[in-house]
């Protein structure tokens, strides 16, 4: 009789700090009018080890008896709830059999990285004890119903007794070799038979975390883990969330087949699942540092594009030159301001880049250096991407069809990069316009029906077709369509055309590279060439910071060299600036928060012009610019400015002429 009577100790215990801590919570589940649901009751580890430290020690090491303790002990609490309130009863209120505690662990020592490791670290001894692991969704299966007991009677004494399947199994039940009764005499019976109307069914789904690529060595490969779901936890992620999950590890028999070895994979059950989305791209950013970044400007106060051109000499600093591409690059990290009208209709505000240059233009260092400035990334090319591809596929795992997510789904709130742009796969190709202009993903594959969320900076990179012909379009340049071109902000095109004066810049900067090394700046320092995390820190900053609105003076600059695009295009490229005029927007508010500012200027605007005119999509009226590959960074930039902002108001003020 001692375990029953250690039972009971701890279902009261759970049931008294139920009581003083969770009294609101039961009281609702109380009052809720259907009683067949399955109720949910969260409760803080962190609060549990505070009340009853021996308690909390003690379900760390042995969740898997204590949460069906804690359970019973969430109905015992509600019926002494309901018991000692007359209004309770009086508005019909009832205990509910379903009751689940989900524990917390948020802010416990159960976040410690002994009890919190990666995915690809856990080990046997992990099993059996609670343990919460952090990922990201990659395939999420359906719901299905699985049985959670049962209720079985003894043919010679009468004893009903309950069996419970066991998931490590397949959900096969066990019958006990005898009775299980405790009567004064030993039972000792082996025959069984099923009480009719005694299985009780609860709400099962499967899903599969990969830990995330961001915190792997070179070289590593991300491990994946499956997890259950059940009851209230089920259909609450989908595919491409970041997830943390708390749950008891154990192991699933693989699929018994003739020949084939048996062997044993982890598998978490899960018990508390929170979702971190909003959470992905957090970076701490001290106050010293901000206060730095207001010091810098400050000094710039007088040339503040010279400071601005300061921090772009950050971007990939072992690449020379390309002023027009690395502007090209922040203002596409930085992205624009979403704009939602009344009627609920979104206008994205991460911008898209698509570099189509020859071979050794420095593409792929481009893509490279701005999966490290992003906090959530995701490398990949058109043909080297998984059976998903960059978007969504179904696959069938176990006779079961998954939604298994793509590079543009697990980027969600990030960058996604793609090489190769030119080689994606059919079904991508179709699918890809609506990830990038509505930033969803509609999914009706095999059954599963459902839309996914693609909040993502795309940044692509191809080659030419062949030699690059300046006299046809960029469409038959690169055999990408016209309306998939269409989605990206700015395409900038670098061509290797022979220059002898760039030549000897360049072989001069590279062999000075390879002759001594370069003294780089320290993390804290704000020199001439800005460090990677401190270019990490300052793109998050003045992204949550700044939200910037056009002036009046920067609107009519706008307006006005759209309506000349309008009345100068053909066609065809006046039906593609229709989306210009909300990626000049955009590049001039991220210009602004490029700036430091929280409006966009008549400088802003002009700036957004300049780099949406070294895009060869559009038909080049401020030829200013030339070939982005042989842009380089000027000794005067304000003073460059000036020169080109006469020369654009110039040719803005044709329009009402």
């Amino acid at each position: 009789m001692a375990v029953p009577c250690e039972r009971s100790a701890q279902i009261h215990a759970f049931a008294r700090f139920l009581l003083s801590n969770h009294s609101p919570e039961l009281r609702s589940i109380l009052l809720s009018p259907d009683p067949i649901l399955h109720y949910s009751l969260t409760i803080s580890f962190a609060i549990l080890l505070d009340s009853d430290p021996s308690l909390a020690v003690l379900f760390s090491s042995q969740p898997s008896p204590l949460l069906p303790l804690f359970d019973h002990a969430a109905r015992l609490s509600q019926g002494i709830v309901l018991d000692g309130s007359k209004d309770l009863v009086d508005e019909g209120a009832s205990v509910k059999e379903f009751v689940h505690v989900r524990v917390d662990v948020c802010g416990s020592p159960l976040e410690f990285p002994e009890m919190f490791p990666s995915i690809g670290r856990v080990r046997v001894k992990h099993r059996g004890v609670l343990l919460t692991l952090k990922g990201t969704v990659i395939r999420s299966g359906s719901v299905k119903m699985i049985e959670g007991e049962r209720e079985y009677e003894c043919r010679r004494c009468r004893h009903r007794f309950k069996v419970y399947p066991e998931l490590e199994t397949g959900n096969t039940i066990r019958l006990p070799t005898s009775c299980p009764s405790k009567g004064s005499k030993s039972c000792e019976g082996t025959n069984f038979q099923f009480v009719s109307d005694s299985i009780i069914c609860h709400d099962y789904q499967e899903i599969k975390i990969q830990e995330s690529t961001q915190v792997l060595a070179v070289g590593s490969i991300p491990r994946s883990i499956p997890v259950i779901l059940m009851d209230d936890l089920v259909d609450v992620v989908k595919a491409g969330d970041d997830i943390i999950v708390t749950g008891v590890l154990t192991a699933k028999w693989s699929a018994d087949l003739k020949d084939v070895r048996c062997d044993l994979d982890p598998m978490l059950i899960g018990n508390h699942v929170r979702r971190t989305n909003e959470l992905k791209s957090e970076i701490d950013i001290p106050n010293d540092v901000i206060k730095k970044f207001e010091q810098f400007w400050s000094a710039f106060k007088d040339a503040p594009l010279k400071g601005r051109n300061g921090i772009l000499k950050g971007i990939c600093p072992q690449v020379f030159g390309l002023f027009t591409v690395k502007l090209a690059v922040a203002l596409t990290l930085i992205g624009g301001v979403q704009h939602a009208d009344a009627s609920g209709m979104k206008v994205r505000g991460e911008s898209h880049l698509l570099l189509v240059g020859d071979p050794g233009t420095g593409k792929s260092q481009f893509l490279k250096f701005a999966a490290k400035l992003s906090n959530r990334a995701v490398i990949t090319t058109g043909l080297g991407s998984t059976s998903a591809g960059l978007t969504v596929t179904a696959v069938k795992d176990g006779g079961e069809w998954m939604l298994e997510a793509g590079a543009l789904v697990l980027a969600d709130g990030g960058l996604c990069c793609i090489d190769e742009f030119d080689s994606m796969r059919e079904h991508d190709r179709a699918t890809i316009h609506e990830a990038m202009e509505q930033q969803t993903i509609s999914v009706a594959k095999a059954g599963l029906v459902t839309t996914l969320s693609t909040r993502t900076i795309v940044f692509g990179a191809t080659n030419p077709k062949g030699q690059y012909d300046p006299n046809q379009s960029l469409s038959v340049n690169t055999t990408l369509s016209g309306p998939l071109l269409s989605r990206f902000d700015i395409v900038l095109v670098l061509l290797d055309t022979k220059n002898p004066e760039w030549d000897a810049i360049v072989s001069s900067h590279i062999l000075a590279e390879k002759g001594e090394p370069r003294r780089g700046n320290s993390d804290e320092d704000l020199g001439e060439v800005w460090s990677l995390p401190m270019l990490r820190r300052y793109i998050y900053y003045v992204k949550q910071r700044f939200k910037p609105v056009l002036t009046e003076e920067s609107e009519q600059v706008i307006s006005r060299y759209y309506q000349l695009q309008r009345r100068s295009g053909t066609q065809n490229a006046a039906r593609i600036t229709v989306r210009m005029l909300e990626s000049l927007i955009r590049l001039a508010q991220a210009h602004a928060r490029l700036m430091f500012r929280d409006e966009v200027t008549r400088l802003d605007a002009i700036a957004a012009i300049l780099c949406m005119e070294s895009s060869m999509t559009t038909s080049a009226i401020v030829d200013t610019v030339g070939n982005a590959l042989h842009s380089n960074f000027t000794d005067n930039p304000d003073q460059e400015y000036a020169r080109q902002e006469q020369l654009i108001l110039e040719k803005l003020r044709s329009i009402n002429e």
